[in-house]
């Protein structure tokens, strides 16, 4: 392009945010933050960072993104090889979706305090004991004799998870190059999970064919202590800031653990209720999951006035009220949201769909599903290649309608035709425009928050995306059930039956993508590129 448009947004400080996002005039390659805007608090201190080498770049962006991979790829052996693990550890039905649910539960609910404490106690120490936690309880799982040990395990795992992430985004925000370094780095990210998530479900199944399902935790266990070696020589080091101060000081002034805990109290409470109800949506009448509700109900004005409370007398706030008011950053987290809820949902109906009406074994569901896996991975490394070239309110909108064409496909298939006449190209399109949506969402966020505030930023944007994957299997579970036992089939676990709950789910979905598109529209019209290199 002859001229590109850099899109300018302003950063935000712990306690005050300026809301309107701004395109400059003449095109513009720095995405500093405005002269005059406002901080308050230690945490608002400038903070140098170096730049990596290419070289080095390049081992630390595999480093972190085989952190993720083989995060992903444990998750990808208990989908695939969870009736194996439930007859050998002999889960009762009731748990049978906690050792892939509690995952997400504790890596949702801890994000935004592992994000809070990466950007004060330091990125690399951060990962590293992430990482080394990570090795530890993910062969844990695979030690596991009891269904209570696995999931325990797998909780541990999630939270894990949670630090690993947050400070990998900052890491990769504050120490490569901006430009298509920095914008490759984003988007590797956002392709292990994918790629890990589909080596998982194809060596899972090969191992729990063979050798059982053990063997694939210890494999990832070993990559992930491998992995942590390497980061101790290779990640950058932690800057010295805070004038002195012990870490535990710092920690305990320079972060809003109030606001922190209220907001995971919510996140988890609802989390939890969401994964119950996904097993039987007539768990909503426990008294226990009730409580919970409430709980998580009286956390959104608690977090709001506290947010109000932190703001007024200048103090450190977790996420200002204030920065919602930027379109570009709230309707960025709407749209992950409502796509990250259609992926995850269009795997699962589809393995469903595969398996349950059209009679595949689970091996044979998941090659199915394989090319929705790779197109993620490859949309990931596109976005990351072309973000600086394309406009990127075009560039969601054409990827949400190339999606919304995906859901379409699987709502007006038939159990009789082939794989290759219409859910092979499903598979291709209905992931786009959660991945493309993964590297734009980071490069927005990483130019919304403060180079000091990059983990919690990185934290923010991946909770908006766990929190759409337990609103979107729960919405879905609903949908699906209600329909199927509403309908006039008088066996209702025929696959006739099922299919009409499906297809109901599929068209939710195709709902929800023209709704990424209209938010599209609305929210991202007036930027044009970003991702460009700064002088």
């Amino acid at each position: 392009m002859a001229t590109q448009t850099a899109v300018e947004l302003e950063t935000i400080g712990p306690a005050t945010l300026s809301a309107n996002l701004h395109v400059a005039p003449p095109p513009r390659k720095s995405l500093e933050p405005q002269i005059g805007s406002s901080s308050a608090g230690p945490r608002a201190e400038n903070r140098s960072t170096s730049i990596l080498s290419k070289t080095q770049a390049a081992i630390v962006i595999i480093q972190l993104m085989g952190l993720t991979l083989f995060s992903s790829f444990s998750n990808g052996v208990v989908v695939i090889g969870l009736p194996a693990i439930a007859n050998t550890l002999q889960l009762e039905e009731g748990l049978l979706v906690w050792p892939n649910s509690v995952f997400y539960l504790t890596a949702g609910s801890c994000l935004l305090m592992a994000g809070s404490v990466a950007d004060v106690a330091g990125t690399k120490r951060v990962n590293l004991i992430g990482s080394f936690l990570s090795a530890v309880f993910t062969v844990g799982c695979g030690l596991a004799r009891t269904g209570g040990q696995l999931i325990a395990f797998r909780a541990l795992q999630g939270v894990t998870n949670a630090i690993i992430v947050p400070s990998s985004i900052s890491i990769v925000s504050r120490s490569i190059e901006d430009g298509r370094p920095r914008n490759m780095g984003f988007a590797c990210l956002g392709l292990a999970a994918p790629i890990g998530f589909s080596l998982g479900l194809v060596l899972g199944g090969v191992l729990v064919d063979s050798t059982g399902w053990q063997p694939g935790f210890y494999l990832a266990g070993a990559a992930s202590f491998a992995l942590f070696l390497i980061g101790i020589w290779a990640l950058p080091r932690d800057r010295q800031s805070g004038a002195g101060r012990s870490i535990w000081k710092r920690l305990a002034s320079e972060i809003d653990w109030v606001g922190a805990i209220v907001a995971s109290t919510g996140l988890a409470t609802l989390s939890y209720v969401f994964a119950t109800l996904s097993a039987d949506i007539n768990n909503i009448r426990q008294a226990s999951n009730i409580a919970l509700l409430v709980i998580c109900a009286a956390s959104i004005p608690a977090f709001i006035g506290w947010m109000r409370y932190q703001v007024k007398h200048n103090r450190t706030a977790l996420i200002p009220n204030s920065l919602w008011r930027s379109h570009v950053f709230t309707s960025s987290c709407i749209m992950v949201l409502l796509s990250t809820a259609v992926t995850n949902c269009m795997e699962q109906y589809c393995s469903l769909f595969f398996q349950e009406v059209q009679r595949n074994s689970a091996l044979g569901a998941s090659l199915r599903i394989l090319p929705s896996l790779i197109a993620g991975a490859l949309a990931n490394l596109s976005a990351g290649l072309f973000v600086n070239r394309v406009p990127v309110m075009w560039a969601v909108f054409v990827s949400s309608g190339l999606s919304a064409v995906g859901t379409l496909l699987m709502a007006l298939i038939r159990p009789e035709w082939p794989y290759w006449y219409d859910a092979f190209f499903a598979q291709i399109l209905a992931p786009l425009s959660c991945d493309i949506l993964f590297t734009i969402g980071l490069l927005v966020i990483s130019d919304v928050f403060p180079s000091h505030m990059q983990a919690l930023g990185g934290a923010v944007f991946n909770t908006c995306a766990q929190l759409g994957t337990a609103i979107g299997l729960t919405v879905t579970s609903v949908i699906s059930a209600s329909v199927t036992n509403s309908s006039s089939y008088a066996d209702k676990a025929s696959p006739n039956a099922l299919l009409v709950g499906y297809r109901a789910v599929f068209w939710a979905m195709f709902a929800c993508m023209l709704l990424v598109c209209l938010v599209c529209v609305f929210g991202l019209r007036r930027i044009g590129v970003i991702g460009v290199k700064r002088d």
